[in-house]
């Protein structure tokens, strides 16, 4: 048992004891959101986000992930920043049998997440009981899912990541947001190759 356990530590140096593998992700993100007290005056977020997906069993992995985005005159002098770290489970499953793309050597994964967490907004206006404050926290909720194609050596990219996103902001009118969020970037998965 202490052979098997160090030959796993000397066989990925890079890991923490225990852990055979751990996917990351550098992702550019869009969030698309809209202000509580009009029609629709919906805008634009831009911002990143960098995760970490660790498997434990079956396609199950405990993931994080932690970005920032940003938004300029969403009103007239009035931007938005924010940052929102979630945690939770992510199901991933191999369809490169189906794609086709296994045999030219690549793996093609869908995958599946429920994270959970916070987000902390800054730089802009928010209601609260003695007024306007600049900043404000909520609870923070991302649903969704995306297709990763591994390439070689570990690395990858994230085709396409479509998210439902809910905070609670507070905002004069229901306190929540909807928001959608469109991501791609690049990955690579630590420890055991593809």
């Amino acid at each position: 048992m202490i052979a098997i356990a160090a030959s796993a530590q000397q066989a990925h140096p890079n890991l923490l004891p225990g852990i055979a593998s751990a996917d990351i992700a550098l992702t550019y993100n869009l969030e698309r959101a809209k202000i509580a007290s009009s029609s629709c005056g919906c805008f634009w977020l831009n911002g990143a986000a960098a995760e970490v997906a660790v498997p434990f069993y079956r396609g199950f992995s405990a993931t994080g992930s932690f970005g920032g985005a940003h938004a300029s005159n969403i009103t007239p002098g009035v931007d938005l920043s924010k940052f929102t770290y979630v945690f939770g489970p992510r199901y991933t499953y191999d369809i490169s049998h189906y794609s086709g793309i296994a045999t030219r050597g690549y793996s093609t994964h869908l995958f599946g997440e429920a994270l959970f967490g916070g987000t902390h907004a800054f730089s802009s206006s928010f209601p609260s009981p003695g007024g306007l404050v600049t900043s404000a926290n909520s609870f923070a909720m991302q649903l969704g899912g995306g297709l990763d194609v591994a390439l070689s050596r570990g690395f990858g990219v994230r085709a396409l990541q479509v998210d439902y996103i809910r905070t609670s902001l507070p905002n004069n009118a229901s306190n929540t947001q909807n928001d959608l969020r469109i991501a791609f970037g690049i990955t690579y998965r630590a420890g055991k190759k593809n």
